[in-house]
């Protein structure tokens, strides 16, 4: 995206009056995002929805001096971006009309893969749904899916920690800007995330973690993924509300039952209750509803000769000729290769004739 593009999606975003979707409804109508700010008041005025009032904070001039100061943030500090009309944009969040016009991302997020859940719940788990989440997740990794949450207390850093532990990309969605970090107690988590996957956000770097925030974060996390699980909630709450949205969305919700004397379990027993969600027992229930077959294995291709490696995977094959059979984890760190960029490179090499998998996560030259 050029320079005055971003500009002027940022000036866009601080218009008070302009929502994600009279946003987008004013970049189609008038073919070009910079364009707006050059049309004629009169012009943009025969838009259905734009009204005086939403003309008068469209042209703010405080909102050109704003949208630089961000512009000047993202740019010093590095900041990544996907545009909702740009290729690198989540493609499930594409489809949903009040989705951000911007997202601001930290890590190593690769949307290519599009076994996408997110799963949500309370923030006063009990250890059911603590074990629960954390066999489900366990049970997934098979399956090799995107895990998305909040960063929230509760069943979503629970699904974060176990997303890492299984060696899965996970996905944390921010209510607030990346100056922030709410809750503060989870600070110790952000380095494993960042290697694992990463954090998004819509909001400007200085936005502190507002309540009305939360709810607008819910619907990026409904909006991004496949599915949507509610592992534990009360009769109210933020997670039944992004299932809610999950289903606005036409997307899959799915529930896990509990006793009908639990608290937490009461918001999930109603929603299989109202069949606004599929009952989830096990992790092959997500398998089946959303068609998901296990990773097939490559078959046996005949080793070639003088056969071209390009320098990560040249570091791979010296070190596993010298060393012999080692587990993924120790190539990664003697190799200096991301756990997550990793298992491509070894496929890849797989492929080739040149490297094959053994129990115990262990790699050896064939």
């Amino acid at each position: 995206m050029k320079e005055e593009e971003l500009l002027a999606v940022l000036r866009l975003q601080k218009c008070k009056a302009v929502g994600a979707i009279l946003a987008k409804k004013l970049i189609v109508n008038v073919g070009d995002v910079t364009q707006i700010f050059k049309e004629k008041r009169a012009v943009l005025s025969k838009i259905n929805g734009i009204g005086n009032h939403v003309l008068k904070h469209l042209f703010d001039p405080k909102n050109i001096q704003l949208a630089a100061q961000e512009y000047n943030y993202i740019k010093e500090k590095a900041i990544s971006y996907s545009y909702f009309l740009e290729d690198d944009y989540p493609q499930n969040l594409q489809h949903c009309i009040d989705g951000p016009l911007l997202l601001f991302k930290e890590g190593n997020l690769d949307f290519s893969n599009t076994r996408i859940i997110s799963i949500v719940g309370t923030r006063n788990m009990t250890s059911y749904g603590r074990d629960f989440c954390s066999q489900l997740i366990e049970d997934l990794s098979k399956y090799n899916p995107i895990i998305v949450s909040g960063f929230a207390y509760g069943v979503d850093i629970c699904a974060h920690k176990a997303a890492i532990k299984n060696k899965l990309q996970t996905i944390a969605v921010l209510a607030h800007g990346f100056q922030h970090m709410y809750p503060k107690v989870h600070k110790k988590y952000t380095d494993s995330v960042l290697e694992n996957g990463g954090f998004l956000t819509e909001f400007w770097h200085e936005t502190p973690p507002l309540r009305e925030h939360f709810l607008r974060r819910n619907r990026i996390v409904a909006g991004i993924s496949k599915a949507t699980i509610i592992i534990e909630s009360a009769v109210k709450g933020g997670s039944l509300v992004t299932a809610d949205i999950a289903n606005s969305y036409d997307r899959d919700v799915f529930s896990v039952p509990g006793r009908t004397s639990d608290i937490y379990s009461k918001g999930c027993n109603d929603l299989i209750k109202k069949n606004a969600a599929y009952l989830l027992n096990s992790a092959s229930d997500i398998a089946e509803i959303l068609n998901w077959d296990l990773p097939q294995k490559p078959k046996s291709i005949q080793k070639q000769l003088f056969i071209e490696l390009n320098e990560k995977e040249q570091r791979i094959y010296d070190f596993l000729n010298e060393k012999k059979a080692q587990q993924s984890d120790v190539i990664s760190m003697e190799c200096n290769i991301p756990v997550i960029e990793l298992a491509s490179i070894l496929l890849q090499m797989e492929l080739k004739g040149l490297t094959t998998p053994l129990p115990g996560k262990l790699f050896t030259l064939v």
